[in-house]
């Protein structure tokens, strides 16, 4: 399989791992900087332009596409895919991920465990909207927030109110999420590729901080699953359309309940956590998609 992988850096622990799984088992790897594709539509045919010659002969994409440039990475994978090349995360999958506020509302029709969560038009009433997710203590996140950025725990009422009226003020979107005391600073992020979890791990924040996030200090171990919690985590996946997918979950006395469903998540976490070669597995996903 001739393969590329979409990374704007080819040094990122996920981009080099990804490279030599694919190279280790008989494959040619490229890595490609998504924004400097020049994608070119014509009756002729989708074709993307890159450097200095024309992007051909590709079987297969594994998209590293970061938030902050969403738009462009999912129009270049959707040229791929225009271009019938099987793409290891769909441009549709990454565009539900990333819009929060969407994924959380088709997770919800699913019938999925999520924390209660509110959402306005920069309401006057910040009362009733704090009150709506449950009442201080919640967290209010920003909905373009990455890697714990952006996200503020409001431990009483006023708190909760003050912050709101700041990015209110600030005509920033911020969504209002119940506070699950009992999950204790800790969430798990179960690793989805292929309608299996190959991977999970428990992250607990550092001592005084309620967000678990590694690249924020915090720590992980190797954590069995319930059922429960892997049917979640599998479901999370297929309902925002992800072959591939880092499902962020929380365990409340209701079950549990789903962050956030990320489409580009990295593999030095779970690889190091779990010692599996997650690499090595998503390369065997395409080797599987290929074949058909």
């Amino acid at each position: 399989m001739k393969i590329a992988i979409l990374s704007r850096n080819p040094n990122l622990y996920s981009t080099r791992r990804l490279v030599e799984a694919a190279v280790e088992r008989g494959h040619e790897a490229h890595v490609i900087d998504h924004l400097r594709c020049n994608i070119e539509i014509e009756q002729t045919g989708p074709s993307l332009y890159y450097g200095d010659h024309y992007l051909q002969g590709y079987d297969a994409i594994i998209p590293r596409i970061g938030a902050s440039v969403t738009f462009y990475g999912t129009a270049v994978v959707r040229q791929f895919e225009m271009m019938n090349v099987f793409s290891a995360v769909s441009s549709r999958g990454i565009v539900h991920s990333r819009d929060k506020l969407r994924c959380l509302q088709v997770l919800s029709k699913e019938g999925l465990g999520l924390p209660k969560t509110v959402f306005t038009n920069y309401s006057r009433n910040v009362e009733h909207v704090v009150e709506s997710a449950g009442g201080a203590p919640v967290v209010l996140k920003l909905l373009e927030g990455t890697q714990g950025l952006g996200v503020v725990l409001a431990e009483n009422q006023n708190a909760a109110q003050s912050v709101l009226e700041a990015f209110n003020g600030l005509k920033a979107r911020v969504i209002v999420q119940e506070f699950i005391k009992e999950s204790k600073g800790a969430d798990i992020r179960a690793f989805v590729v292929d309608g299996k979890v190959v991977g999970a791990m428990k992250r607990q924040g550092k001592e005084g901080e309620f967000r678990s996030n590694l690249h924020r200090g915090g720590s992980s171990r190797i954590i069995e699953l319930t059922d429960e919690e892997r049917d979640t985590a599998i479901k999370a996946a297929e309902t925002v359309g992800l072959g591939i997918a880092g499902v962020d979950l929380l365990q409340s006395h209701r079950g549990p309940l789903v962050l956030e469903v990320n489409s580009s998540p990295g593999l030095q976490g779970i690889e190091n956590t779990t010692g599996k070669d997650i690499a090595g597995i998503i390369i065997e996903y395409l080797e599987k998609n290929i074949k058909k």
